[in-house]
């Protein structure tokens, strides 16, 4: 079980529009509340993030798909439920979520984590929460605590202590748009 304070400070965070510093099943990451368009754009601004590209979200479980998207092919279910690695499913058209989370044309980027504390933390607060590698845009991908950018850990709301990122991979997690007919796009392996 996650340490109860530091979960409750988070959820307090997010329910207030606030942005974090966390651990997920891959990187560290920087979040809010996807469903919170005043907190997604301060997201996206402070990483400098290009808004065309969307966000990815991170929901607990795998019967929360059906409130964010609008159209699961029945693929979808089958990648997710065999994949042994962290897995980011891009589906054509998102719903229920902050507008600035979506592509451009409406997809949307939606990832059943398999951290315990992600998974407790969205789980307790009710909606997907934003996963954005907890770096600047261009910059690397934070593999280790260490590796965030001072000026980013200062800038947000509040950190989750370092010692919570048991079980994160180090490596973002795959990606693979799916379509009608069950096409499939390999975006990141």
């Amino acid at each position: 079980m996650v340490e109860k304070s530091i979960l409750a400070e988070t959820l307090q965070i997010l329910r207030q529009g606030g942005l974090i510093i966390y651990p997920t099943d891959t990187v560290w990451g920087i979040g809010c509340d996807a469903t919170n368009e005043m907190a997604v754009q301060k997201l996206i601004s402070l990483k400098r993030k290009n808004e065309a590209k969307g966000l990815v979200v991170l929901v607990d479980q795998l019967g929360r798909l059906p409130s964010y998207v609008d159209e699961i092919p029945d693929l979808a279910w089958d990648l997710i439920e065999l994949s042994d690695k962290p897995l980011t499913l891009v589906f054509e058209r998102g719903k229920n979520l902050a507008p600035s989370t979506y592509g451009v044309n409406g997809s949307i980027a939606i990832r059943v984590t398999q951290s315990k504390f992600c998974q407790q933390l969205v789980s307790r607060f009710g909606r997907p929460v934003v996963s954005s590698s907890a770096n600047f845009c261009g910059m690397p991908f934070p593999v280790t605590f260490g590796d965030i950018h001072p000026d980013l850990i200062s800038a947000v709301d509040f950190v989750v202590p370092q010692s919570f990122d048991a079980g994160s991979t180090g490596k973002p997690s795959s990606i693979i748009a799916i379509g009608k007919g069950n096409l499939v796009k390999v975006i990141r392996d």
